[in-house]
């Protein structure tokens, strides 16, 4: 028989929905090193960053204030599905039969069935707000063209999206979203740019990649004065947006009774761990909780965080975007076309390599058929289907619970489940199939991704 004395999810009410987001910028163990422009090569101003952003989001990016008040017309669309839930994992614990406990906190319940809309709604809403009528973007896997699709439609902002040639191939459904929110989606590379025509010139069956996806949408933005480009990850207002998760949280962990040992995400770009990590590192910095591990889980055949120079590199593989300090396995890599589209990119979030490079943070990389095993075994257990970028998160969870089980210890683990696997469903029959393999990068793909560094005095 059940327990029905168990809480199994947390949840607060629309009230509780956070009224700042938490700016990481004023507490930074180390100076935020400057953007560098790709055109001077000099410290990038805000006159070249607003030819392609609007100058709210500019000075969020290099905001002096720990909170940033969020928008009431922000929060009003916010409520469609937040605050989202926290739960206990209890079943998914009996199954590994460890003693410590597991909480997840569930981010598929966005419309768009990720975290991405939490900076999307933000993007548009500061778009619109400063008179710009159209948006460009990349996206990956799709979550983040789907999210800006969604907070096109919301907030009546055309959406222009160049989606990486093997996810636009592996997930239909996730184009048919973007179009019926009312978006345009493009393979990316594309014969509808410059840099699209010269790479698949070089390279006409070129798989695509995040950075050249990136180039393209740039390009867009850049000749058209009508039109801004809006990023899902990496720059730091984008992961400020999304520190509305982890704020939430910690008040939902309160309400459970416990603080976590382990906090834990998947990491590509960093959005949607910094969502969940940076409210605790603020803990760790400032709060005392010097003991508390703070983990990104990445894919291993694309390990930036743990395989990848900390150096000044192009953001995009046009070397047109921002050159910023980060973790980069260098703008040309071409990542396999592994089926957690999202964590495919070759640098990280200047914010998230900082703190790394400053022991903060941690970083571990995790091969493609764990994850998809311990994807599995949650869906068995806790009866969601992670989305396969999800599923990083969640092996490094259930590797923390089984140490703690090996040590006798009992642990608080928590991790962001950035997202569900409804549009994955081919990547979970290819692992029913057998077809779900372990990519090896050979050392050599690296090495010719750093050959192309750009020279930053």
């Amino acid at each position: 028989m059940g327990d029905s004395t168990k809480t199994r999810k947390y949840l607060l009410q629309e009230k509780d929905i956070p009224a700042a987001w938490y700016n990481i910028l004023p507490d930074l163990p180390a100076p935020f090193p400057p953007y560098i422009s790709p055109a001077t090569m000099k410290p990038i101003t805000p006159d070249e960053l607003a030819v392609i952003f609007p100058m709210e989001l500019i000075m969020q990016e290099f905001s002096p204030n720990t909170w940033v008040d969020i928008p009431g017309e922000i929060i009003d669309i916010y409520k469609l599905w937040r605050p989202s839930p926290l739960f206990r994992a209890h079943n998914l614990e009996k199954a590994l039969d460890t003693p410590a406990h597991i909480y997840y906190k569930y981010e598929g319940v966005s419309p768009a069935g990720s975290h991405k809309p939490n900076t999307a709604i933000a993007q548009a809403y500061y778009n619109k707000k400063a008179g710009i009528n159209k948006i460009s973007t990349e996206t990956g896997a799709g979550q983040w063209g789907s999210a800006l699709a969604l907070a096109g439609a919301l907030l009546d902002v055309d959406i222009e999206v160049f989606m990486v040639r093997v996810s636009y191939d592996q997930k239909p459904y996730r184009k048919f979203m973007i179009n019926t929110w009312g978006a345009k989606v493009h393979a990316s590379p594309s014969n509808l740019t410059d840099v699209g025509r010269k790479i698949l010139a070089e390279n006409p069956d070129s798989p695509g990649s995040l950075g050249i996806a990136i180039s393209e949408a740039v390009e867009v933005a850049a000749k058209n004065p009508d039109t801004n480009y809006s990023l899902g990850s990496v720059l730091n207002h984008v992961c400020m947006h999304q520190t509305i998760i982890g704020l939430e949280a910690q008040k939902q962990m309160e309400m459970a009774g416990e603080y976590p040992d382990v906090v834990i995400g998947c990491h590509g770009g960093g959005s949607n761990f910094a969502g969940l990590a940076l409210p605790y590192v603020r803990d760790k910095i400032k709060g005392g909780k010097s003991r508390l591990k703070i983990l990104a889980a990445e894919p291993s055949a694309c390990p930036t965080l743990t395989k990848g120079k900390y150096t000044y590199d192009f953001g995009d593989t046009g070397e047109m975007a921002p050159i910023t300090m980060m973790y980069t396995l260098g703008h040309k890599f071409i990542p396999t076309g592994i089926h957690a589209g999202g964590l495919r990119y070759h640098g990280a979030s200047p914010l998230i390599s900082l703190l790394l490079v400053n022991k903060i943070i941690e970083a571990a990389a995790f091969d493609q058929k764990p994850c998809f095993d311990s994807a599995v075994l949650f869906a068995r257990t806790e009866g969601i289907l992670p989305a396969p970028e999800s599923a990083h998160a969640i092996q490094a969870a259930v590797a923390e619970a089984l140490d703690a089980k090996e040590k006798g210890e009992k642990r608080v683990i928590l991790f962001n489940l950035s997202g569900h696997g409804h549009f994955d469903l081919a990547a979970y029959d290819a692992y029913n199939s057998g077809l779900i393999k372990d990519v090896a990068l050979p050392q050599s793909s690296i090495d010719k991704g750093l050959e192309s560094l750009p020279d930053v005095k």
